[in-house]
């Protein structure tokens, strides 16, 4: 039978009640560092949690009109282009341009000399231009910041949100040229195109952007997205081509969404197609905005009348049957506002309606700001408060 020493049994207890006491120590400073990274973040995890609950809640707005300088009513013809340029609303005329401060008070008129004229709208600046013209404006409500004149027809011109100016011409050496403007009117990127441009956008704070050409492949349209810096040889990649002809550009993260006329779908950031989604009807809009995009469908034959959200590239969308036509669509702070015939609906990007708000007239689009959404009827615009 083996022998012990008290003190060695003592010993070893006292080293038992160091350990867990240890131990103890340890759980409790481990507890309160715990404690104290959630207080330091809680402005990052608290909005999403109490967000939470109000996931399941949907907003209804009243849709009532707003009175006091609405409704702006339009004089000469009915053919107008109305924007909203982050400080003003700029209406376009056959004659004039007007711009409104959100309460609908006119705050400056301007004269225009162009025949057929298009209109771009970025962080309070207005770009006017004429499909087949020489010359392009950008200005705002107080006045013309600089014009540009060129010695070949204008194709069509883009407005950054930085303020910078793409613009794409004829050629008479190549199939088309792009010019880039900084925030004054000086050319800073100057590219010869051998394939017709059809649209460009900017990325990256106007540091580059992502152009779509467009060509003819056995008898059928096709376009290819390109990524540039706006620099001497600044291609970072070309895609293959896809099968659809595209109509606008978008691009995020390094990649881009292509909106087609019969399909639309989105290439990475190695300039390889991701995903792909052929349209069950006729196109009637789409938008996208940090690669969020939405797309509206109308197949009357079938009377389905979709919505699809795409939550970025690689994803099949989200498709919703609205149940009635659709008419237009805007994707702003991460969710899909559409107007249909009789209301304005606002979707996030996981399918759950958020908003929405009965309309009474005949629309033909929308403008969203930040609080409103003013509505684009024949010849008038009237103006709701909309809370999504």
């Amino acid at each position: 039978m083996p022998m012990y020493d008290a003190n060695d049994i003592i010993e070893r207890k006292n080293r038992e009640k160091r350990k867990r006491r240890l131990i103890r120590t340890i759980i409790i400073v481990i507890l309160l560092l715990a404690a104290g990274a959630v207080y330091i973040t809680q402005e990052l995890w608290l909005p999403k949690l109490r967000g939470l609950g109000r996931q399941a809640q949907t907003i209804v707005n009243d849709g009532r009109l707003a009175e006091g300088n609405f409704p702006i009513e339009l004089q000469g013809s009915g053919d107008y282009q109305l924007k909203y340029t982050g400080h003003s609303l700029a209406l376009l005329s056959d004659a004039f341009v007007y711009f409104y401060n959100e309460d609908g008070a006119l705050l400056k008129r301007r004269q225009h000399s162009y025949t057929n004229p298009v209109i771009d709208a970025s962080n309070g600046r207005l770009l006017i231009f004429e499909i087949g013209g020489d010359e392009v404006s950008v200005e705002d409500e107080t006045e013309v910041i600089y014009h540009l004149d060129f010695d070949n027809p204008i194709m069509f011109a883009r407005l950054s949100p930085e303020g910078y100016t793409a613009v794409v011409t004829n050629s008479k050496s190549y199939d088309c040229e792009i010019f880039i403007y900084d925030r004054k009117g000086s050319c800073i990127y100057q590219r010869k195109c051998v394939e017709y441009v059809g649209d460009i956008c900017f990325r990256d704070g106007s540091s580059g952007g992502v152009i779509s050409y467009v060509n003819a492949d056995k008898g059928t349209l096709v376009t290819k997205v390109q990524d540039v810096e706006f620099k001497e040889n600044g291609e970072k990649w070309t895609s293959t081509e896809i099968d659809t002809f595209g109509l606008e550009v978008y691009g995020y993260d390094g990649g881009a969404f292509l909106l087609g006329m019969d399909a639309c779908g989105y290439v990475n950031n190695d300039g390889i197609l991701s995903s792909y989604y052929e349209y069950d009807g006729d196109l009637q809009g789409g938008s996208s905005e940090n690669g969020q995009s939405a797309v509206i469908i109308n197949n009357d034959d079938r009377r389905k009348y979709i919505l699809a959200l795409f939550d970025g590239g690689g994803l099949q969308p989200i498709t919703i049957d609205l149940g009635q036509p659709l008419i237009d669509v805007t994707v702003a702070d991460g969710l899909a506002y559409v107007m249909s015939q009789d209301s304005i609906v606002a979707y996030d990007f996981d399918g759950a309606l958020r908003s929405t708000a009965q309309i009474n007239d005949s629309y033909t689009g929308f403008v969203r700001s930040q609080e409103n959404i003013y509505l684009k009827g024949r010849n008038k615009i009237d103006k709701i408060n909309y809370e999504s």
